[in-house]
């Protein structure tokens, strides 16, 4: 996939409860804002809309309208689906989440409210899902075939003749050109910063003053847009596993392929510790000999019905299984452990297929993936030749060996991507904003430590939050620490105090 995309789109959330310790009796009231902008008058039906909520299982849910263009408010519109899961106490607002991606679904994710937040926030919050424009069930986007998705993941990623240079980079233009072909003009519309003027208009449709919010992943970039744009109306908020904003394509891949390769590390120290791996050795021994594993796959795949596994397959198959260690590792180590000493790839192919919303009948079951493309690749354009990105997959490969090379090909994605009417936001101060709280793990695989201490330092009012761990994401993900200081902040507005770091 594109280089985010053979990283942050295999993050499928896996959603554990986490064990805090706050008191639902004591909350403090979320300030009014005093100083929120007041929409010009041309977004005054938008802002002013009345909705009607109806029962969907788990929830209640509506639809929202909003401009295609804001620069032509009374052009053509997109529906934004909203869901929302009333606060089981006394309520002091709404909690907007966002689960990631771009391109994974906030409106089923705030559906699961009991996993996603401790039992207090749960009491004092609603929890509302707003699936960003052109994701999910927010008039989506649809651009690739399931025969086209499939060649995306199944490319060789690592080139080594001409033919196969030339193979890439024929398939990594296919989300462009489909894109352009089939979802034009809203694909052209789907960067976040018009993603983040739809949260503010939602929140004034469910009657929040203030913009409460727990983005985790992509979805702190999302936050970080829309606390630049709205910095009065912040509220709380919390952003977990940062995604910046003053970083190009190719320097966030870097930085992704890097943090991945320390993942990839740990995988292979804890696999050397389990009787079922299927290497054996010491971790750094493990981490060599799966590489090479991985890499014959190129010349000798694995047959799977009829499908394939390939150095490509396999390789994004173990990188996206490197998110959450106390879930991924073992179900990774054991499908590694058939497919090298059996020869049976199904269960590793079936990882795969989960994260990529694969459904047993080759049927790609949601738009994530061409959601994910036409996001990332209006906030981060990028062009690039293939001369150049062969060049960086060489420089990259030096210190990160099994996923550099990968993650450098899949720049070309976005070459020639379809031209957008604005400017992404590429500088994130939010002066003037509400305490935010921002939470980063020292070892988080796909957004690095480094780029929540950069954001934290950028906010003008901020304080970063530290777990000394290897998950990606660190809310309700099994530590008490982290739980009890964001609801703690949530709850009360207390923020922890500066250079707190949690085991």
């Amino acid at each position: 996939m594109g280089a985010s995309g053979f990283a942050l789109a295999a993050a499928a959330a896996l959603l554990l409860a986490a064990c805090g310790n706050a008191s639902s009796a004591d909350v403090t009231p979320i300030p009014t804002p005093s100083t929120s902008a007041k929409p010009t008058a041309d977004l005054d039906g938008f802002y002013g809309q009345k909705v009607q909520w109806r029962n969907c299982g788990d929830a209640d849910c509506t639809s929202v309208k909003v401009p295609l263009d804001y620069a032509d408010p009374q052009g053509s519109t997109m529906d934004l689906a909203v869901s929302r899961v009333a606060a089981t106490g006394t309520r002091i607002g709404s909690l907007f989440v966002n689960p990631g991606g771009p391109g994974g679904s906030a409106f089923d994710y705030a559906k699961a409210a009991s996993a996603i937040v401790s039992g207090p926030v749960h009491e004092a919050y609603d929890i509302v899902g707003v699936d960003p424009r052109g994701v999910a069930k927010s008039d989506p986007v649809e651009c690739l075939s399931d025969a086209q998705r499939d060649s995306l993941v199944s490319a060789d990623s690592t080139p080594d003749t001409p033919a196969e240079e030339a193979l890439i980079a024929a398939v990594s233009a296919l989300p462009a050109t489909e894109c352009l072909a089939k979802a034009d003009p809203e694909a052209r519309f789907m960067g976040t910063v018009n993603a983040a003027r739809d949260l503010d208009i939602v929140r004034a449709v469910v009657g929040d003053p203030a913009f409460n919010y727990l983005g985790k992943s992509y979805g702190t970039y999302l936050g970080e847009v829309y606390a630049e744009l709205f910095p009065g109306t912040v509220g709380r908020m919390v952003l977990d596993g940062v995604l910046p904003a003053d970083l190009d394509l190719a320097e966030l891949s870097r930085g992704q392929a890097d943090a991945f390769e320390v993942a990839f590390a740990d995988f292979a120290r804890d696999c050397s510790e389990h009787d079922s791996c299927p290497f054996d050795g010491t971790g750094p021994e493990v981490a060599r000999q799966l590489r090479e594993y991985l890499v014959s796959l190129d010349s000798k795949p694995v047959a799977v019905g009829k499908r394939v596994i390939n150095e490509g397959v396999a390789t994004y198959a173990v990188l996206s299984f490197l998110y959450f260690p106390s879930s991924d590792y073992g179900r990774l180590r054991g499908a590694l452990d058939r497919l090298v000493t059996q020869g049976d790839g199904a269960d590793l192919l079936g990882l795969l297929d989960e994260r990529t919303s694969r459904g047993p009948d080759g049927r790609y079951l949601d738009n994530s993936t061409d959601a994910f493309y036409a996001v990332t690749c209006a906030d981060r354009p990028y062009q690039a030749t293939v001369d150049e990105v062969r060049a960086l997959a060489q420089e990259w490969s030096v210190d990160a060996p099994t996923f550099g090379a990968s993650i450098a090909w899949g720049l070309l994605a976005c070459n020639d991507w379809p031209s957008i009417p604005d400017a992404p936001i590429t500088k994130v101060t939010a002066t003037g904003s509400a305490p935010i709280l921002v939470v980063s793990t020292t070892h988080d695989p796909a957004t690095p430590y480094a780029w929540g201490q950069q954001l934290a330092a950028s906010l003008d009012n901020a304080v970063l939050l530290t777990w000394d761990g290897y998950n990606h994401t660190a809310y309700n993900e099994g530590s008490d620490c982290i739980g009890d200081a964001v609801d703690g902040y949530l709850l009360r507005g207390t923020m922890p105090a500066a250079g707190t770091v949690c085991d």
